[in-house]
């Protein structure tokens, strides 16, 4: 399937008529536009810019720097607010998790891990997911839709939001890094991935530099350049498997983007160098990948490309086909890849408890049919 027909098939159904506009989400050049359409100033939209991304306002009638009859037409007319919460849950290590529930009732997952230097949201870009990798949660859950930009940027809102960070602060953030890691395959929904990072890039607003945001991708080998040359964040590949016998198994995208294809696109990705290295995510999947020749291999596969290599413990759930890799396992395998040169540390689990690790992601969401759906738009 090609990516615009992709994007035709799954992007967000139309809002109601009688629904207000949403602002969150819109590009600088679509706020400027749009205040030139209601017969105002192009100075608005950045007077809104401000107020809307730098300062996580969600209420015209607070952003005190414009007028009052002006606060009210937009009031009435637009809505600058957030994703409804369906869920949210805090686990026992601080992680915390939201299921966000948007306009047309469809939800998606975000999670927030505090950790001591740092802290990451990990953001869907979808609801549900279409490559069905073997050992993931979410990929058992069939794809629904891809989320708007505004979507996106709504779960990093949200997050701003319950830790009190707003106004956007410069140093010492308890949000200071995104990971496009959450449900779904961020490059296939790109244009509505790039318009939102692009959003929170900005520097007037968000502000979260391009080297905290990390594009996590299955291997959508044509997207990866594209990634690379206008948005310039880092790039994380989930690899799973060092043979394409095996990758066509347990990631089945694969059969259409072979392991060569995905390690060249890899090597010509923009801006790689030694301090900017491309991350491989290897979940480790007890008696199925994580021997010490395959080790060996991976060593092999990646040779000269500046990267390193997050090791993965398996996050099972009911039902799960897998099984941990036993720690000692684990330790080998991260011996070897670490003696050849390459950071290969192994990924804490966290959130175990409310379903917030990685792979564990899964709304309760189903899909419409696209019959049910064209009907709805033409009304």
């Amino acid at each position: 399937m090609s990516n615009a027909l992709h994007a035709a098939l799954f992007e967000a159904p139309p809002q109601a008529a009688d629904a207000k506009r949403t602002l969150v989400g819109l590009s600088r050049a679509e706020l400027t536009d749009l205040m030139q359409e209601i017969g105002e100033p192009a100075f608005r939209a950045r007077q809104l810019w401000h107020w809307i991304y730098h300062r996580g306002e969600t209420d015209f009638a607070k952003m005190t720097t414009l007028a009052k009859p002006f606060r009210a037409a937009l009031a009435e007319r637009f809505d600058v607010g957030r994703p409804g919460i369906s869920v949210d849950r805090q686990s026992i290590d601080g992680t915390r998790k939201w299921l966000l529930k948007f306009a047309d009732g469809q939800e998606a997952e975000s999670v927030h891990i505090p950790e001591e230097d740092r802290g990451t949201l990990c953001v869907s870009s979808q609801v549900g997911c279409t490559l069905t990798c073997k050992f993931c949660h979410t990929g058992t859950q069939r794809l629904v839709r891809n989320l708007s930009a505004g979507e996106i940027v709504g779960q990093i809102m949200n997050a701003r939001d319950a830790i009190g960070e707003w106004p956007s602060p410069q140093d010492g953030r308890l949000l200071s890094n995104i990971v496009m890691m959450g449900m779904g395959e961020p490059l296939y929904n790109y244009d509505n991935v790039a318009k939102a990072l692009k959003i929170v890039m900005d520097h007037e607003g968000i502000s979260i530099s391009k080297r905290k945001i990390t594009l996590s991708t299955a291997g959508v080998v044509p997207m990866i350049g594209k990634a690379g040359a206008e948005l310039g964040v880092n790039l994380a590949i989930s690899l799973h498997a060092v043979t394409d016998e095996l990758r066509d198994k347990i990631v089945p995208i694969n059969k259409k983007y072979p392991i060569a294809e995905l390690m060249q696109a890899c090597r010509d990705y923009p801006t790689l160098n030694n301090a900017r290295r491309i991350t491989f995510e290897y979940v480790m999947l007890k008696d199925v990948n994580d021997s010490p020749a395959d080790a060996r291999a991976l060593v092999k596969l990646i040779k000269d490309i500046p990267a390193k290599v997050n090791l993965i413990p398996f996050n099972p759930w009911p039902g799960a086909p897998f099984e941990r890799s036993t720690n000692e396992a684990i330790s080998k395998f991260a011996e070897i890849v670490f003696n050849a040169g390459y950071a290969s540390p192994v990924r804490t689990p966290r959130g175990e408890d409310i379903m917030a690790a990685c792979g564990q992601l899964k709304s309760e969401s189903i899909r419409e049919r696209k019959s049910v759906r064209d009907a709805a738009a033409a009304h």
